[in-house]
């Protein structure tokens, strides 16, 4: 599984971005791909996933800003930020996960199930 962010960035609070992974390698059946974050000083976190099956799922501090996508037909995903807070700022990794379908949508987001990383992409909200 090969999964390359790109479209981080420097914006200002309030601003929009769009993040992009590039994903190749991988089955999009019954799995799961997301979008998780990690701040200075602070432990990786979930923020948005997809299931093959169209579920999407928010970590509460992003719901209504932001809004993750798969497009099919180009294998990239995406997340689309909008209202963007300086406590956004973090490296934006993308994950995929084979087989997330097959656990309770409340534990999507938990790092510790996810298989496969990209490298990341900076994000940085200035106030």
């Amino acid at each position: 599984v090969q999964l390359v962010e790109s479209g981080g960035g420097l914006v200002q609070g309030g601003e929009s971005l769009t993040l992009s992974c590039a994903v190749s390698g991988f089955t999009f059946d019954d799995a799961g791909i997301g979008w998780f974050r990690q701040a200075p000083g602070k432990e990786r976190e979930g923020v948005a996933c997809i299931t093959s099956e169209g579920t999407t799922v928010y970590t509460d501090s992003v719901k209504g800003r932001f809004t993750i996508s798969f497009d099919n037909a180009k294998n990239i995903l995406y997340l689309q930020m909008n209202s963007l807070k300086p406590t956004d700022t973090a490296v934006y990794y993308c994950a995929a996960k084979p087989g997330l379908t097959y656990y309770a949508s409340t534990y999507f987001l938990n790092v510790n199930l996810w298989n496969d990383w990209g490298r990341g992409t900076q994000v940085t909200v200035s106030s």
